[in-house]
């Protein structure tokens, strides 16, 4: 009997040991983890495929945003140009008189203008808001559809908060 070699009876039973835990994870073990990773990536590629649209969907927005801006200034300058046409007008007519009016015409035009500017860009953080909450909202569904990834996410904030504080 020699220290570095062990005995047949003990290799034997070592190899029926081997053979069954082998069998066992084959049957049982392997596909369940091949099985998660297969779900894993999955996940991964529709989030991937989710990220693209949503950076579409922005895109979409930012042009009409700029869209939106442009005609903003189209009209503002159609309405000085206008503004400029009556006050020409009017001095003609009554110097005085005219002076007055053309100044308020522009005042109003101006306070319109960015009443209306106003309005646009509070109306497109509205839709870009929503727009990131429906995004979220679908994001979270998918992540939190079964109690196994909702204990994981749960647990994963606790320690975000405990690494923050």
């Amino acid at each position: 009997m020699s220290l570095l070699l062990p005995e047949t009876g003990l290799v034997i039973w070592m190899l029926i040991a081997f053979g069954i835990v082998f069998f066992i994870l084959a049957k049982w073990g392997w596909p369940v983890i091949t099985g998660m990773a297969e779900k894993r990536a999955n996940f991964i590629s529709e989030s991937l495929e989710s990220a693209k649209e949503a950076n579409k969907q922005l895109a979409n927005i930012k042009t009409e945003s700029q869209q939106i801006i442009n005609e903003a200034r189209e009209q503002q300058a159609k309405l000085l140009k206008d503004a400029a046409t009556s006050r020409d007008k009017i001095i003609n007519d009554a110097k005085s008189k005219a002076l007055v009016e053309t100044n308020k015409m522009i005042e109003d035009a101006k306070n319109e203008i960015q009443i209306e500017r106003e309005n646009m860009l509070n109306e497109l953080r509205i839709q870009t808001a929503e727009l990131s909450v429906s995004i979220a909202e679908k994001i979270v569904r998918k992540e939190l559809n079964n109690d196994k990834a909702q204990m994981f996410t749960i647990n994963k904030m606790l320690d975000e908060i405990e690494v923050k504080n």
